[in-house]
């Protein structure tokens, strides 16, 4: 009638199937017996003792107020009493609130954290305990040392998770803008309506979190208002693509065609557009002619090469798809993941792994076009006057050759690859008034591609204005 648990189990996976065997098969077993089982997602956990399991997942609670009820509902009222310095409670609430905010911004992706990082109770543990040994310790002359607070928390017990700079400058910030003696004022909060309350009893600050709003503006975590648009966006697509992959595969849609016809269809049309393969030779005989040893012309190569794979993958993926629905060959796990996500408008798992990132399998393949158009016009008629940057597998290899590029063109003045930064000037110029290279005195390269997130441009004066937000 004892409980068992075993912990990480995705480390023993062989064992599980020993498990099962024997939990299936002995002969008498008490119904108060329980098997509790704690493992991290793994491709090959057995499916059987999955499914035979009630599966338990323990998230963080959703904003900010959830997020504080769910701390204080673990503070006993010993804790909040353990300290008779007046700054006490007021810096646990705040290490609760800074607590809540580096867990939610998780959920903005990339614009809240650069990296995830998985902050859980036992940072919040450790700072509070620290904040109450510095208190025990510390000089009512000299009063809290703030700068030994803020270091603590920004650079150690949160800090110590983060390996991004900039996400250690802004758990910095936090710790720098919300800690301090100006927190104790009467004028302080973290933003408006989320202050500090002043209670006596856990249930005080209770009773406090329960009027906070259940739905924080993202402001309150020092982002832009339209980074929620960006995270109800991204949830809402996850929400629709994890329905559509779930519906019935059945062999006929609404309009009387079958999936099969649809699906052989749009291969044909694929296959018709596609771009043929590159001759090795050709290509060869071209960056010749241009200068192969160009680091300019050797990016090239790569690219090339690396579309090449991509027009091979898809090209054999569409054939073969073809042969598998005329039933000439079996449809491997493969082609049935590249049937099923080119029915839905999906790109394939096995052309998204060596391609890139788009919404829809139309835009993916119109990207395919063009992206390839850049690179057979620079082989054939030489190199362009303008680069669609977005367009290329590797920027970053992009930038460096263009660097090495102009360190060699200045050989003569000095310059030294190691020294050579790069500027960057936004030109007023739209792209179809390019008709030639920048001046050989200035070097460099014109491109275009550019975006801008979670801001706005002012042509006419040149510079970054706030966006407005979206509605």
């Amino acid at each position: 009638g004892g409980w068992l648990l075993l912990q990480n189990c995705h480390l023993g996976l062989e064992f599980l199937s020993e498990l099962m065997d024997t939990i299936t098969t002995i002969e008498s077993m008490s119904e108060d017996f329980r098997t509790w089982i704690t493992t991290e997602a793994h491709p090959e956990f057995p499916i059987n003792l999955l499914q035979s399991s009630i599966k338990y997942t323990n998230e963080p609670p959703q904003g900010v107020k959830a997020g504080l009820k769910r701390t204080y509902s673990a503070v006993t009222q010993d804790l909040l009493e353990v300290s008779k310095m007046p700054q006490w409670k007021p810096l646990l609430y705040a290490v609760a609130f800074l607590h809540s905010t580096v867990q939610e911004r998780r959920k903005f992706g990339p614009l809240g954290w650069n990296i995830p990082y998985e902050f859980n109770q036992a940072d919040f543990t450790a700072s509070v305990q620290f904040i109450q040994n510095h208190l025990n310790d510390v000089d009512i002359k000299h009063g809290v040392n703030w700068s030994c607070v803020r270091y603590m928390l920004g650079e150690v017990q949160y800090g110590g998770r983060v390996t991004d700079d900039f996400d250690k400058a802004l758990l910095n910030t936090y710790a720098r803008v919300w800690f301090g003696e100006h927190m104790f004022s009467e004028k302080f909060c973290f933003y408006k309506d989320y202050v500090i309350p002043k209670g006596k009893t856990v249930e005080d600050y209770l009773q406090y979190i329960d009027q906070l709003p259940v739905i924080d503006t993202p402001e309150v975590f020092g982002l832009h208002p339209n980074a929620d648009i960006t995270y109800q966006t991204n949830l809402a697509n996850e929400t629709l693509s994890t329905i559509v992959s779930i519906q019935p595969k059945d062999s006929s849609s609404g309009g009387g065609q079958t999936r099969e016809a649809v699906v052989q269809r749009l291969a044909d049309e694929m296959l018709e557009k596609l771009p043929p393969d590159y001759n090795p030779h050709e290509v060869k005989v071209q960056l010749q002619k241009m200068g192969a040893i160009q680091p300019i012309n050797i990016f090239l190569r790569q690219e090339i090469d690396r579309m090449q794979h991509v027009i091979s993958r898809v090209r054999t993926t569409l054939t073969d798809l073809k042969l598998a629905i005329d039933g000439t060959i079996i449809m491997s796990e493969e082609l049935q993941d590249a049937f099923d996500n080119m029915y839905d408008a999906r790109i394939p798992k096995l052309w998204f792994r060596i391609s890139w990132e788009s919404t829809t399998l139309g835009f993916w393949f119109t990207e395919l076009l063009e992206r390839n158009q850049q690179f057979s016009s620079w082989l054939q008629d030489g190199r362009p006057n303008l680069f669609w940057m977005t367009g290329f597998f590797n920027p970053q290899g992009f930038l460096t050759a263009m660097r090495q590029e102009t360190t060699r063109m200045n050989l003569a003045k000095g310059w030294a690859l190691d020294s050579v930064v790069l500027h960057n000037e936004v030109t007023k110029m739209m792209k179809e008034d390019v008709v030639g290279p920048p001046p050989s005195d200035i070097g460099g390269v014109y491109i275009y591609g550019l975006y801008l997130e979670g801001a706005g441009w002012d042509r006419r004066n040149s510079k970054l204005i706030e966006s407005p937000p979206k509605v």
